[in-house]
């Protein structure tokens, strides 16, 4: 008997990693072909991930040259479950300090209180020039261990 994977999340539960998980693992093509794996803060809405980083990171200029990413966001447990995003990233530049600000404050809100949210976004600004990449997925795939009935006897 071949073991393949463990069987998929169904469409209603796949929100559930999304809105959980605090670490996302995004992946971006190199100039050299290889691949830039980095472990991100992230918020899901509208059906998109947006993380936010500096202008002159590794993961904005492989976004700039190649729009094509992947986005793994795992719940960490003895029986993993995950979501793993194939999509297109954009990068979406803030047109002012309060626009950045208002953004990087929603998306470390997941992570603090609103409070240190505003003190981290604030910090952040004044230390680099930050941009979103919006990630829209175009293809999910999804694996649920607690719904394995080989691996747990494995």
């Amino acid at each position: 008997m071949d073991y393949t994977q463990p069987p998929p999340l169904t469409e209603g539960e796949v929100e559930s990693p999304l809105k959980e998980a605090r670490t996302a693992r995004f992946c971006s093509l190199n100039r050299d072909g290889t691949i830039h794996a980095a472990p991100v803060w992230f918020r899901y809405e509208n059906r998109q991930i947006t993380i936010i980083t500096p202008a002159a990171s590794r993961k904005a200029k492989n976004v700039k040259r190649n729009s094509k990413v992947s986005v793994l966001i795992d719940i960490e447990q003895a029986s993993p479950r995950a979501v793993l995003i194939y999509g297109r990233a954009e990068l979406r530049y803030p047109k002012s300090r309060d626009e950045y600000l208002a953004e990087a404050t929603r998306l470390y809100e997941k992570y603090m209180p609103r409070e240190r949210a505003e003190r981290t976004a604030l910090g952040m600004y004044q230390i680099t020039h930050g941009v979103e990449i919006i990630v829209k997925p175009e293809r999910i795939v999804s694996f649920d261990y607690r719904k394995d009935t080989m691996y747990p006897t494995a």
